[in-house]
């Protein structure tokens, strides 16, 4: 009996480049069933002519950061293999902005090796894996002896966003790490004579989020994990949430078991995330659509790809809240895709919910003070056609005031954005091939949602806009995107970078045609966008650029790294996460093993300014079918940190694709890894 029948492995029921197993497991399939975005809104190309008159470029020399770290709901890998004798190396020179985090780039990787690649003079630790003991009176993993209750005390399954924090007066030797499970599979977790009931429960068990204290000899020495530490935390399906903001308490959110619609049980389908100024955690609920099963009937449920279908994991069947038909769960869907906020330093603090950052598949969320110390948060609905959003709280930051700042999330203005290209339309055919005037580029506004605590959506309800925020977004016209993932401000130049990873459905038969800001059809490789609000994150208007065209300059002409040598680049698809190290260089994360063919997925290193801007470094490479998630890029330490998720993938019991991070014989376990110097 397969643990989990998933009758949809046939290559044609996947768009794209993701493993068929990934879809099915990660987003129940959404690119197969198509897009949900069928508005009629005003695509870019529809406004773009209205933009010639204000034609604004952003500087050459921009602090552009690009971003490549697949997502969740489309199929995404790296470019398919240069052919011999083609250029794959990059550009030699002083590191860039003088970050003293050398290396040789490496070579792109084949997606069928079963290994963690480094660059020469390096080596890779694993932090923590699934499985590990986070108590002192938690088991030991053994493949053979799961239990739910021990994997409640265990490190989740699927590790994405990652995050680590010193422990004060520690030296530097010590550290908390946040990090969340975004989903399991099961079909190589567990024997196939596992109980059906066990593989239910310990499944449940392995989502969530996990705070965990790291300590080290020395700054040149590796993190470990510390058993039984003080703020170790598994937070659960059944820990309790409270929900806050607007749409707390309304009608939209109470259930038979939460009538008062403000305490809800766990989280579901968490990828990127965000660190606040006051040290706490964002984790963005993305792919919770594939937990419920629902009527499928409302266009709210249609507009977040829910239908009445059995669920992968087929929850339903024992827990009631998961099945949206019962009466008195009809809500219980709308108490997730929210951002969740978490303490790391408070193992008895409840997290928390805000609805006042908009209910949608959130990538993560990624918090700036602006100027006047209004908190802005930015955050990628990672779906096909669906759009780019951004918060400004009502109150302000005060330095030092932590209660004070905890509630910056609570209450504050919603927008979402929509981008107009300065280039006639003529010279956008879907290609990819520049403009005349030598960039992708335009302006852009930020359409209201909420301000000031009222709706600015016509027939929407304050509560219905935080709550079915996509169909309130479509009532205002934004852009309609190709994926948008990590959303990422550098705290150094102000400038916000997105990473759009792919849509292999955009210019196809009925769908949005491509233009100036997604300018390629039947997008595979994704492309990272940058955003200048000149000075004023609170500002409504935006002057933007195309950083990177992703994709392979060996094998497609059409892709652009900011006028940078195409032929000194390290191949770069699919763009996910993003990071910046200490001198603003930006890093990016790639998703997608490409199903037996291509590159594996990495962690590239993108300079941003200068003569190199645009010059992209392949760092590492995960093994086999495994997505690189959740980097953090110390480099003054000369170190960097990934989380491996899903690695072999396309595997089964008995027949493991991949070994890592044991490579005893043993099937492979999500871990965070870590890369820093070898020691001599």
């Amino acid at each position: 009996m397969a643990l989990i029948d998933l009758p949809l492995l046939m290559k044609d029921a996947v768009r794209g480049k993701r493993s068929a197993v990934t879809c099915a497991l990660k987003c129940a399939n959404q690119c197969a069933a198509g897009p949900c975005n069928h508005s009629d809104n005003s695509t870019f190309r529809d406004i773009a002519s209205a933009a010639l008159s204000r034609r604004t470029v952003l500087g050459g020399t921009g602090g552009a950061l690009t971003i490549a770290l697949a997502g969740t709901l489309g199929a995404c890998s790296g470019p398919t293999p240069a052919e011999e004798g083609s250029t794959t190396g990059t550009a030699e020179g002083p590191t860039p902005n003088g970050t003293e985090l050398s290396f040789t780039a490496i070579a792109p990787v084949d997606a069928e090796t079963d290994e963690f690649t480094v660059p020469e003079g390096f080596d890779w630790h694993p932090v923590i894996s699934w499985g590990d003991p986070l108590f002192e009176d938690a088991p030991d993993f053994e493949w053979d002896a799961q239990s739910a209750e021990a994997q409640k005390r265990q490190f989740g399954y699927n590790n994405d966003y990652t995050e680590l924090q010193e422990i004060p007066d520690s030296d530097g030797k010590r550290a908390v790490m946040f990090v969340n499970h975004e989903y399991t599979n099961e079909n190589i977790m567990f024997p196939p004579e596992t109980d059906e009931d066990a593989v239910l429960e310990i499944g449940m068990a392995a989502h969530g989020l996990t705070v965990v204290e790291l300590e080290r000899e020395d700054t040149s020495s590796p993190y470990a994990y510390v058993r039984g530490a003080e703020l170790n935390r598994r937070i659960l399906l059944d820990t309790e949430f409270t929900l806050d903001g607007p749409a707390a308490g309304s009608e939209l959110t109470r259930t038979t078991a939460d009538p008062e619609g403000r305490t809800v049980l766990g989280t579901l389908g968490n990828c990127s995330g965000g660190l606040t100024p006051w040290g706490t955690l964002l984790s963005g609920e993305e792919n919770f659509h594939g937990y419920f099963r629902a009527t499928g009937t409302s266009e709210a449920e249609k507009r977040y790809g829910l239908a009445d279908e059995e669920t992968a994991r087929n929850w339903e069947a024992k827990h009631e809240r998961f099945d949206a038909r019962t009466e008195g769960y009809e809500n219980e869907p709308n108490r997730f895709g929210w951002i969740v906020e978490v303490d790391p330093f408070d193992p008895e603090s409840t997290p928390r919910k805000h609805t006042s950052l908009g209910r949608f598949k959130h990538e993560g969320a990624n918090v700036i003070v602006a100027d006047d110390g209004h908190v802005v948060a930015y955050s990628g609905d990672d779906e096909v056609f669906d759009y780019l959003y951004k918060f400004v709280s009502r109150a302000t930051y005060v330095e030092g005031d932590r209660e004070h700042n905890l509630t910056l999330l609570e209450e504050g203005d919603l927008y979402v954005a929509r981008f107009s290209g300065n280039s006639p339309e003529a010279e956008i055919d879907g290609t990819g091939e520049l403009p005349a005037d030598g960039a992708f580029d335009g302006t852009g506004e930020w359409l209201p949602l909420v301000v000031d605590g009222a709706s600015q959506v016509e027939g929407f309800t304050v509560e219905e806009v935080l709550v079915n925020t996509r169909l309130a977004a479509d009532a205002v016209g934004p852009t309609k995107m190709d994926r948008c993932e990590d959303v990422e401000p550098s705290l150094l130049t102000g400038r916000v970078y997105v990473a759009c990873t792919n849509n292999s459905d955009r210019g196809t038969e009925g769908e949005a045609p491509a233009d100036e800001m997604n300018p390629r059809t039947e997008n595979r490789d994704g492309h990272v966008v940058e955003i200048d609000e000149q000075g004023d994150k609170t500002s409504t208007t935006f002057a933007w650029n195309l950083l990177l065209v992703c994709g392979d300059p060996a094998q497609d002409e059409q892709t652009y790294f900011s006028g940078f040598t195409p032929e000194q680049v390290s191949p770069i698809s699919c763009p996910d996460n993003l990071a910046f190290d200490s001198v603003g260089n930006l890093w990016i994360s790639t998703d997608g093993a490409p199903d037996g063919i291509g590159y594996s997925d990495g962690l590239f290193r993108v300079t941003v300014e200068g003569d190199a801007r645009g010059r992209v470094e392949q760092f590492l490479a995960v093994p086999r079918e495994a997505e690189t998630c959740g980097p953090i890029v110390r480099d003054v330490e000369r170190t960097a940190f990934v989380s491996v998720q899903h690695p072999g993938e396309d595997g089964e019991w008995g027949a493991h694709t991949s070994h890592f991070p044991d490579f005893d014989g043993t099937g492979p376990k999500p871990s965070v890894v870590q890369v820093l110097p070898r020691a001599e």
